[in-house]
């Protein structure tokens, strides 16, 4: 397609990362973070060594402080910031977009004060006469690896097909294939609900637990993502594909996954504050997991394995005993009927 100028909001490890994906097929990328010492790494020496340590960015991928700057004639704005921090950079966002544009994001999780997802609290914030659209851009993808160039897919999910593939066709190339589906919901669901089980799979490898556990944790763990997402509007199919399965096999079994890094410390009896404050970067699993025990208790929605995670980050309760309270509960059928 024709080379555009791209907006990525957010210097982070996904937003240089896909800023990076961007650069490679030709796009005038501008990144905007809100720390100095980062955007003039990214101009100066073309490395963002706090996030993606010794990867080579692209020469034309610069970055600026300036959100004015960043935004002005853009042909599309990528919004890869955190999930608490979204509504207040989408309000930024709407003051200073000067035309409408397509809004595409890349954050996955739930507000825990409203239970919108990220594309509603967006909708909220960015008027109607300052967006073309919203799409969401997301599947099994670690920022490493897409830095690294391996191969990955994504899926561009907008109700609107004509938006959907014009950002299949920002992003597609040899290296990251991008697919189109007009479930939002399913989508933003699928991707924020995973982090909460991957937290559990963290959990679980900590305990020392087997693969036995960690596969039955994803299996019933996709059961409850499922269970919600229909509840709340979104098609069922969209669990089995690249937002729901795909990412949350990706999230479960990596190292690169901060969630699970982070439930792999509680599982060997670190406290959370500590977990969080080692990281040194953002855990969405629990912010989401306080969003969705909430929301869950107030669809009547039974999310046992979502809530025994939340009693291990929020009230304290030892590890071990949530496995064998979920283990010891009342029998029941596998199958369900959504």
């Amino acid at each position: 397609m024709t080379k555009q100028k791209v907006a990525v909001l957010g210097a982070g490890s996904w937003g240089t990362a896909l800023g990076m994906a961007l650069s490679d097929n030709g796009h005038d990328v501008v990144l905007w973070g809100n720390r100095e010492d980062i955007v003039d790494e990214i101009n100066q020496e073309h490395h963002n060594s706090h996030y993606l340590k010794e990867i080579q960015l692209p020469n034309g991928l610069r970055a600026t402080l300036s959100l004015t700057e960043a935004l002005a004639d853009a042909y599309l704005v990528v919004l890869a910031v955190p999930t608490s921090a979204m509504r207040e950079v989408a309000r930024q966002v709407d003051a200073d977009l000067r035309a409408p544009q397509i809004i595409v994001h890349v954050s996955k999780g739930i507000e825990p004060e409203t239970n919108l997802r990220m594309s509603e609290v967006i909708a909220e914030e960015i008027s109607l006469e300052k967006r073309k659209g919203i799409v969401v851009l997301s599947g099994p993808s670690h920022a490493e690896e897409v830095a690294e160039r391996h191969p990955t897919t994504l899926c561009a999910s907008c109700e609107n097909d004509e938006l959907a593939g014009l950002v299949q066709d920002v992003f597609i190339n040899n290296n990251l294939r991008i697919y189109t589906n007009r479930d939002v919901i399913g989508a933003e669901i699928g991707g924020a609900l995973k982090n909460i089980i991957a937290l559990g799979a963290g959990i679980s490898d900590g305990l020392g637990y087997g693969d036995n556990a960690k596969a039955a944790l994803m299996t019933r763990g996709m059961a409850e993502i499922t269970r919600l997402g229909v509840a709340v509007g979104a098609d069922p199919q969209t669990f089995y594909g690249l937002t729901g399965i795909g990412d949350l096999i990706v999230t479960c079994t990596s190292v690169h996954s901060r969630n699970w890094r982070a439930g792999n410390k509680l599982g060997q009896g670190e406290k959370l504050d500590k977990v969080l404050s080692d990281m040194g970067m953002v855990v969405e699993g629990v912010r989401t997991a306080k969003a969705v025990f909430g929301w869950a208790q107030e669809l009547k929605i039974d999310m046992p394995i979502s809530r025994a995670i939340y009693e291990v980050l929020f009230l304290d309760k030892d590890p071990a005993e949530a496995v064998d309270s979920l283990m010891g509960r009342k029998k029941k059928e596998e199958k369900e009927t959504f």
